[in-house]
């Protein structure tokens, strides 16, 4: 639906259509007694209904945003990805690891054997590439006295896509 912004006060609605007030000795539910309201987004598109549902994998992984707003499904994995991420984290500080973040694009490909994605860097003129694993910066760290080291951070390799496989992970 729409997102409106409202201007007002804070107070309680009349206390005699509460039906909790004499338990809770409280007048009325909680409420926001406009003043003002403008339409700050109003809704071009009608919602996928709870009946129908968002079901074209198609539509779900192309408009991520709108299967994020209308499938609770799809919030707890983003939820859960976030836990997990952020117990692997915890895990491994408390082992002494360093979290570092190696360079993403690259003068000469390497590091595997997947096709590289190129691109140009505008202000150096010159055609790099996309990383394909963080393995040989990882241990250079390591080499250079890091011992425990670890980097959580996207790999580009250019093969095949599918719903399990995606090559930007």
């Amino acid at each position: 639906g729409d997102v409106v912004g409202v201007r007002g006060f804070p107070g309680r609605t009349d206390p005699s259509t509460s039906r909790s007030a004499e338990r809770t000795r409280e007048r009325g539910g909680l409420s926001v007694f406009a003043r003002e309201t403008v339409l700050l987004s109003p809704c071009l598109h009608m919602l996928p209904t709870g009946r129908y549902g968002l079901k074209d994998p198609e539509v779900r992984f192309r408009q991520r945003y709108l299967d994020l707003l209308v499938n609770r499904d799809a919030r707890a994995t983003f939820q859960i990805r976030a836990q997990i991420v952020s117990f692997l984290r915890r895990f491994l500080e408390l082992r002494g690891f360093l979290e570092v973040e190696t360079p993403m694009m690259h003068m000469t490909p390497g590091g595997a054997l997947a096709r590289p994605f190129m691109t140009h860097h505008n202000e150096l003129d010159s055609r790099l590439f996309m990383r394909i694993a963080p393995e040989l910066f990882l241990k250079m760290l390591v080499i250079g006295g890091l011992d425990r080291v670890y980097e959580i951070g996207r790999n580009f390799r250019n093969e095949g896509i599918d719903l399990t496989h995606n090559p930007e992970f």
